[in-house]
């Protein structure tokens, strides 16, 4: 089905009169983080003088996301938290199309707008017609699947389903839905990422069992992109009958007996038996006679039922007493779990996993390598990633699924550290695996075949695990751990640190708000990152010790620079040349961001060493710099020039190392995208940015007016010794334009005319206006520094003037 909009209920950026003072301040006040694609990722204001208020959500969206005529914001949900903010979500539609996984959500008290965070896609010219229809991509989808027998086959099934849903059209039987999607299956550069119509089924499969979102491509018939719902995840373990001795658990009574469900926390939670089949429709329940349960450690591990049942309740009252959430989503919703489960009946092998299935839990009874997978932590994880689905929705592949496994093990510590603090907070599993120590260690993940550091030892790069989902969550893990308790090491990137711990409590605390307030579902390390300093902003305050271990921790992970309480690996041996403005008194480097670096500065008087701030690059990949001048009124020509010494000789004077060159009269952000050769170097070297009003500025020596910067940038996945082959330098583009106030403008608003003064009344060469939507308009021309907008339709536009060297941008209103 084509699931259009309602026109009515879309947030359409229109041409709504607005204050262009009102507008120029809230670009003025706005501190942008950037995601790795150069979209804004998280928006601050100031709070003494917030920029917007929710009833200004269009303008919001218009002056800081810079979204296209074609893109719609349709509002989702609004939360309240108990730190008094409201949480407005909105999800972003194109030509009226969903765009899968693009959401945006403004943070506001008493109505006033402090920060926006999330992700838009950046779509142009995309047809949003189907060439392919949903029966063919059905086909494709089920081809790509290859199940044997599928949910909707099972006529049990299908009447269980319409039974629980209540609903006599309930099927398991996959409805398409087109939406645009990264295709992120495709070897192809140029398709790889890139947005596509696609259509969406939620294909259940029962032999062998498996549940995932499938796109397929809506014009060429291909699978680009499968986000699995049921997250295996071969647990962990406390508590119950089996693992945690004697608990007192809540059940109801009926004829017969006593049951497992109990009617108390939410809409109940229930624990069923399908007796090692595959059939929830067929499972029963479990049935004591006395309420007494002492019989149940029998050969058929009938005991583990308890461990899932008083688990379901332990995880249950740790959401809400802990998080004030009421059950997974919020909303009290019933907990089923179903124990003895087997994904091949009769084939004399248990089932080794237990997972969510997007809505019950599911438990095998484990054969070679597990025991009944029942444990505290597996409960508490799988019922995580139930949270997740309710909150972030992380999509279950690469990055952002290694965060989706990551945050379910954290809540499998917590909960168990909340419950059963004696048992082994910190392994994963612990109770359950035959085999080995734990399935995880999130205090020594290496130890378990996991990175402790981002792309570090254990790392995984490749295609299996929907891209290393259980392996790289190591990562998240680790960094948990250290928040929560501290650690002073060495990670394997040659980074030194000492961080201070904070305990796991508030380290839960700023976990859960960074996952339910901040994430988005294409998350990746550096974006958790990011919202997690801005959670314990939220909580603790700017420059609390929670913000400053916050950082250290992802610092000693690999993600980010340090702050105050972090140090820096030892310094390096090899000596570069200087570099500096002798005079800053008319234009700096304001602004530097790539990876863990984002430096938004003053004039440093011609140089700033910022060589203790880190950005983590792979060899062989592409990545973007943004940069900007500063200017103290008139905004210059300045020539950029941005070094990276690849093979670590002391000097930028090999082949590829000048990755960016070129020059703009901008004060806006601009952004280079470049390639990290194969061959360079791996471990820290040495980034320069050079700002100068003049072309001939090398690398080294002084200059007259402009500024330098260094940092630090440590390569992995290269080589031990560096060729000095082409570095893959590029030009320079605007990544986003800002208003100046050089350009003067006024009536403004304008209902006839409009009067133009430029800097020291320097002479006009050419003029430009455009709309909201980027249109040019046709016939504008300027007589006498004079404007005739009379004939313009009411409306913001923005007018773009040059005296053949500066470029001034400046909007006005036409009444």
């Amino acid at each position: 089905m084509l699931n259009k909009y309602p026109v009515a209920a879309l947030l359409l950026f229109g041409a709504l009169p607005y204050s262009s003072a009102f507008a120029q301040d809230a670009a003025k006040a706005a501190k942008k983080f950037m995601a790795e694609d150069g979209t804004p990722a998280l928006v601050q204001f100031r709070v003494e003088a917030p920029a917007y208020t929710l009833s200004q959500a269009r303008q919001a969206f218009v002056e800081q996301l810079q979204l296209s005529n074609d893109d719609q914001m349709l509002r989702a949900r609004t939360d309240l938290d108990n730190l008094g903010f409201a949480h407005e979500k909105y999800t972003q539609y194109y030509k009226g199309i969903k765009v899968e996984h693009a959401t945006y959500t403004l943070h506001a008290k008493q109505g006033k707008v402090e920060s926006m965070s999330g992700q838009v896609e950046r779509i142009s010219n995309l047809s949003v017609t189907p060439s392919v229809d949903a029966k063919a991509a059905l086909q494709r989808a089920l081809a790509f699947v290859g199940a044997k027998k599928y949910m909707w086959e099972d006529p049990a099934e299908e009447a269980g389903l319409k039974q629980q849903e209540n609903n006599p059209a309930a099927t398991y039987r996959p409805q398409g839905e087109l939406v645009i999607v990264r295709n992120e299956q495709s070897t192809n550069p140029a398709r790889h990422g890139k947005p596509t119509l696609a259509w969406k089924f939620d294909v259940y499969a029962q032999s062998p069992v498996s549940r995932a979102y499938v796109y397929v491509d809506a014009h060429s018939g291909e699978v680009v992109l499968q986000d699995a719902i049921i997250k295996h995840a071969a647990a962990t373990g406390t508590l119950a009958t089996k693992y945690s001795g004697t608990q007192s658990s809540a059940t109801s009574t009926t004829t017969g007996g006593y049951y497992l469900r109990e009617a108390t926390r939410g809409s109940g939670i229930e624990t069923y038996n399908c007796r090692k089949s595959n059939s929830y429709t067929n499972a029963v329940d479990f049935v004591d006679a006395d309420n007494n349960w002492t019989e149940y450690a029998n050969a058929n591990f009938d005991n583990a039922a308890l461990d899932a049942h008083w688990g379901a309740q332990a995880v249950y009252d740790y959401w809400k007493n802990v998080h004030a959430r009421n059950s997974y989503n919020n909303a009290g919703a019933k907990i089923k779990s179903y124990v003895h489960f087997d994904d091949t009946p009769g084939d004399g092998k248990g089932y080794e996993n237990a997972y969510w299935n997007g809505s019950v839990m599911t438990y095998g009874d484990g054969y070679s390598r597990f025991d009944p997978l029942t444990s505290l932590d597996v409960c508490a994880h799988e019922i995580g990633h139930a949270v997740c689905s309710s909150t972030a929705n992380l999509t279950y592949s690469n990055e952002s699924g290694a965060l989706n496994e990551g945050f379910s093990d954290i809540w499998g510590a917590a909960v168990e550290y909340y419950k059963a603090p004696n048992k082994a907070t910190w392994l994963i599993g612990e109770d359950i695996d035959k085999v080995r120590p734990a399935l995880r260690s999130m205090s020594d993940p290496n130890s378990e075949g996991q990175p402790d550091t981002y792309r570090g030892t254990s790392w995984y790069s490749g295609t299996g695990d929907n891209g290393g989902v259980h392996t790289n969550s190591g990562v998240l893990n680790h960094w948990f751990y250290i928040l929560s308790v501290g650690k002073t090491g060495t990670n394997d990137i040659g980074s030194a640190y000492s961080v201070t711990g904070i305990g796991i409590d508030a380290a839960a605390k700023i976990a859960y708000r960074t996952e339910s307030v901040y994430l988005t579902a294409s998350s990746n390390y550096a974006a958790a990152r990011t919202y997690s300093i801005q959670a314990a902003t939220d909580l603790y305050g700017a420059g609390s010790a929670q913000v400053t271990a916050v950082t250290n921790a992802w610092y000693a992970v690999g993600v980010g620079a340090a702050a105050g309480g972090g140090t820096t690996p030892p310094p390096t041996t090899v000596t570069y040349c200087t570099s500096k403005g002798t005079n800053v008194s008319y234009e700096w480097i304001d602004l530097v961001s790539i990876g863990g670096i984002n430096r938004t500065s003053s004039k440093d008087a011609g140089y700033y060493d910022g060589t203790a701030l880190n950005a983590n690059v792979t060899a062989g990949t592409a990545q973007t710099i943004n940069f900007s001048a500063g200017f103290t009124s008139t905004a210059y020509t300045e020539y950029w020039k941005i070094f990276i010494d690849y093979n670590q000789d002391g000097d930028f004077s090999d082949a590829g190392e000048t990755v960016v060159s070129g020059s703009s009269s901008s004060a806006a952000t601009l952004s280079s995208t470049f390639t990290v050769p194969a061959t360079a170097k791996n471990g820290k070297t040495r980034l320069r940015v050079v700002m100068s009003d003049n072309s001939g500025t090398t690398s080294c020596g002084s200059y007259s007016y402009g500024e330098t910067e260094d940092y630090s940038i440590t390569i992995s996945g290269g080589a031990a010794i560096a060729d000095t082959g082409d570095g893959g330098g590029s030009n320079m583009g605007l990544l986003a334009q800002t208003t100046t106030q050089n350009l003067e403008l006024y009536p403004n608003p304008a209902t006839d005319v409009l009067r133009l003064t430029m800097p020291n009344n320097i002479a006009i060469t050419a003029v430009t206006v455009t709309d909201l939507r980027g249109v040019k308009v046709l016939g504008v021309k300027v007589e006498g520094n004079q404007l005739n907008v009379s004939s313009l339709a009411q409306g913001i536009y923005t007018l773009t003037a040059t005296d053949g060297q500066k470029v001034f941008h400046q909007r006005f209103v036409k009444q």
